[in-house]
């Protein structure tokens, strides 16, 4: 298809007359909606849906997809997402009749696979993580860290005072102070120290009995692990308080590192970054929280248990914050997850991390000196550039905007935000070394056109189905409903 034609709208290809079902003249005498729901009925129209035939729908979806890029069909080097390739295997379970087709209403009785799939991922999620209990509730990460950082509120206000403030390391993921914020407390910002990991004298100092909890990436957004991290724990515990990590990280850690071992005390864990579901575009997601046995009796209600090879739910739980989720998560999303995990193994979940931390440091030994570094420290599974140094005033939104043009979805771009101009790359462990030698090939043509032929970076991209989009009108002014 060419990239000059606009696919228009489904209400602008609206034919009416058209539909996309031949149904048989029904023998049923016709009642009107206000006759058969009296005062329940729409006093308003319907709602003016476009009238297509089927082909017309099949169509404009087929279409639109060919516009659009996915881990398919290449390296998808976006930093902190995690956006790897997914097995299929992974997808074929999840089509499973028992699996798609159960029902959250369904008596314990009748749903006893489902209990016990649910059951089995708590325990392989506790062991991963070196953590005691697991709620399989939040509906992604941000919900987990909620989820998490109301835990730790309760564990306090229960020890009779509930705290002031969450420490957050100008490092961390953009979403802790928010989710800290949400329950209730005051985010202080703490400065990394000059190798990009919490600086222990610092916090040494600061720490006292106002503070409720520390919040750690680990590894953090600069991809750098938190080598004093445990000393870190003793810093927060001494006086009372909690550590809490943000597992968005995870594909550097698992099999290699638990954080329950360091001393951390909850946690959550992303299953649509780290263990197979495909990620982006506002879901599907899961973040359950593991935590320590402290902890663990204010874990949201219900929790899988097993009694005498049996399982349920269990809803006596006088001191639980309550439900975070209708019903009880994304029950395919933690399909999926356990699926990847029991299929991997102990020695492939290791595997997969090992590979996350080669795979990123490879692209670090062939990109420096092309680009350069945001910082200058030893990186796990994700690597940060910058424009610094990039000729003729080009870019990282130029950068990110000219990879489309040779076929690459950009990476993360003006994040950490402690790296000016930040290019954050994360080729995961799916990749292998022909696509990433593919990608270091693009970035170094672009890097030579910067210096050559700037003008064409500027306007890039020039190839794809849209060009250059004013970012900042669309977010002051989105055009969020069609109007005719």
């Amino acid at each position: 298809m060419s990239r000059q034609i606009e696919e228009k709208l489904l209400f602008e290809l609206d034919h009416p007359g058209r539909n996309g079902a031949s149904l048989p003249k029904c023998d049923v005498p016709e009642v009107s909606f206000a006759d058969a729901f009296g005062p329940l009925a729409r006093k308003e129209e319907p709602v003016a849906l476009p009238e297509l035939s089927e082909v017309d729908v099949i169509r404009h979806f087929t279409r639109l997809s060919a516009c659009n890029y996915s881990v398919d069909l290449g390296l998808y080097p976006l930093g902190s997402c995690t956006m790897k390739y997914n097995p299929k295997i992974n997808e074929a379970v999840c089509r499973y009749e028992g699996l798609s087709g159960v029902h959250p209403l369904q008596d314990e009785a009748t749903a006893q696979g489902a209990l016990e799939l649910m059951h089995a991922l708590q325990e392989s999620l506790c062991a991963i993580s070196g953590m005691d209990a697991c709620t399989l509730q939040p509906a992604a990460g941000a919900h987990g860290e909620f989820t998490g950082m109301q835990l730790i509120r309760a564990y306090h206000e229960a020890k009779g005072n509930p705290r002031k403030i969450v420490l957050i390391p100008d490092s961390a993921h953009g979403t802790n102070p928010a989710s800290a914020h949400f329950a209730g407390y005051a985010v202080e910002e703490f400065k990394s120290g000059a190798d990009g990991c919490v600086d222990v004298e610092a916090l040494k100092a600061r720490m006292n009995e106002e503070v409720a909890a520390i919040m750690l990436t680990v590894p953090n957004t600069l991809g750098i692990f938190e080598k004093n991290i445990k000393a870190v724990c003793e810093i927060l515990h001494a006086k009372g308080g909690q550590v809490y990590i943000d597992g968005a990280n995870l594909n550097a850690l698992m099999g290699v590192t638990r954080p329950g071992d360091w001393g951390a005390d909850v946690m959550h864990i992303n299953l649509h970054k780290t263990f197979s579901t495909p990620h982006g575009g506002g879901g599907p997601g899961a973040g359950p929280v593991a935590c320590k046995a402290h902890l663990e009796p204010f874990l949201p209600v219900p929790i899988v248990v097993k009694k005498e090879e049996r399982y349920s739910f269990d809803y006596e739980r006088p001191m639980s914050i309550g439900k975070v989720q209708g019903f009880y998560g994304n029950f395919l999303v933690l399909a999926r997850a356990l699926a990847y995990i029991e299929t991997m193994g102990a020695e492939g979940l290791k595997s997969a991390s090992e590979l996350a931390v080669l795979n990123a440091n490879y692209l670090r030994a062939k990109l420096t000196g092309k680009l350069e570094l945001g910082f200058d420290g030893p990186t796990l599974h994700e690597v940060v550039f910058c424009d610094k140094g990039m000729p003729n005033g080009v870019t990282t939104m130029d950068f990110a905007k000219r990879l489309i043009d040779y076929g690459f979805h950009p990476p993360t771009v003006y994040f950490p935000l402690i790296v000016h101009g930040a290019i954050m790359i994360e080729p995961t462990e799916t990749e292998p070394k022909e696509e990433m030698d593919r990608f270091v090939e693009a970035v170094e043509k672009i890097v030579a056109e910067a210096r050559e032929t700037p003008d064409l970076v500027k306007k890039a991209p020039h190839e794809a189905y849209r060009k250059r989009l004013d970012e900042v009108a669309a977010a002051r002014n989105p055009r969020l409903v069609w109007k005719r």
